[in-house]
């Protein structure tokens, strides 16, 4: 039985090395974490990538910002980051996980208010008139962050006490107007149009918030990443960009 057993191992171990020197090296991998309002447009710049570098495989993360920022802080692995507020940046800059030298400025955007409802909404002074508004909890969501600074700015931040409600990011936010349980959502125009049944009720002006700016790096790993050096220098390519313009993001 034993030698029987060591023959085994002896096979297995032969053909293992067999398989590493006739095979060719398996793909690789780039971890790559981004704002939640980028998923359409992140997963059809993957596919047009990967079609043209199969030798490259993406796990992606989308979600908040902050919450991103978080994930990468403790260690979850992220090979390059995009965010959508330069503050999320800064902060895992000042934290050293990112190369500071690769960040590049990847899209602008533009805040507006959303939703389904039959109500009168067409600018800042009718909010004060509704019963519920979805905005990005804005301690980790830029879009909520945004929204804060805008209702703050327009002196209606104490005027909507009680009838703001958190989302975990803007997706959710936007899901809220579709389905009716709010009356509204600040969110992207990006993601508004995007939506099914919620339409844009107005933009909100842009001297009420700061730009939306989504800055994009490389970790301090994914410095060391062929492959993740390789797709952030094609993010900056022409074709890349025709991408974000077809979804509705802002170049310049």
């Amino acid at each position: 039985m034993k030698t029987t057993r060591h023959s085994f191992l002896r096979v297995v171990m032969l053909l293992c090395a067999f398989m590493t020197t006739a095979m060719p090296a398996m793909a690789g991998q780039l971890n790559l974490s981004a704002a939640a309002s980028l998923k359409e447009s992140i997963n059809e710049m993957t596919d047009k990538y990967t079609a043209k570098h199969p030798g490259t495989t993406f796990v992606k993360n989308f979600g908040a910002s902050g919450a991103l920022a978080g994930q990468i802080e403790n260690g979850a692995p992220a090979d390059l980051f995009i965010s959508a507020s330069t503050e999320w940046m800064d902060y895992l800059k000042n934290k050293k996980l990112v190369d500071a030298s690769s960040e590049k400025n990847f899209a602008y955007n533009l805040l507006v208010f959303a939703g389904a409802t039959s109500k009168k909404v067409t600018g800042m002074n009718d909010l004060a008139g509704l019963d519920k508004i979805a905005i990005g909890s804005p301690k980790s969501v830029p879009a909520g962050d945004y929204a804060m600074q805008a209702l703050k700015k327009a002196g209606l931040d104490q005027k909507l006490t009680g009838k703001l409600v958190m989302g975990k990011d803007v997706r959710e936010c936007l899901m809220y107007a579709e389905l009716g349980e709010v009356d509204g959502s600040f969110v992207y125009r990006t993601d508004a149009l995007q939506a099914k049944k919620a339409k844009i009720l107005f933009t909100v002006p842009d001297e009420l918030y700061s730009r939306v700016t989504y800055p994009m790096a490389l970790t301090s790993t994914g410095a060391r990443n062929s492959e993740a050096k390789a797709f952030i220098e094609w993010l900056q390519s022409g074709e890349a960009r025709s991408i974000l313009k077809k979804y509705g993001f802002v170049l310049k």
